[in-house]
């Protein structure tokens, strides 16, 4: 699961920004 979810997080990471990406990666 935690491998899926990042995976998840880097798709995410290319529409936002970096202060973004730290908020989604600390949220569920």
């Amino acid at each position: 699961i935690h491998y899926y979810n990042h995976d998840r997080l880097k798709l995410k990471l290319k529409g936002l920004s970096p202060v973004q990406y730290r908020i989604q990666a600390f949220s569920p």
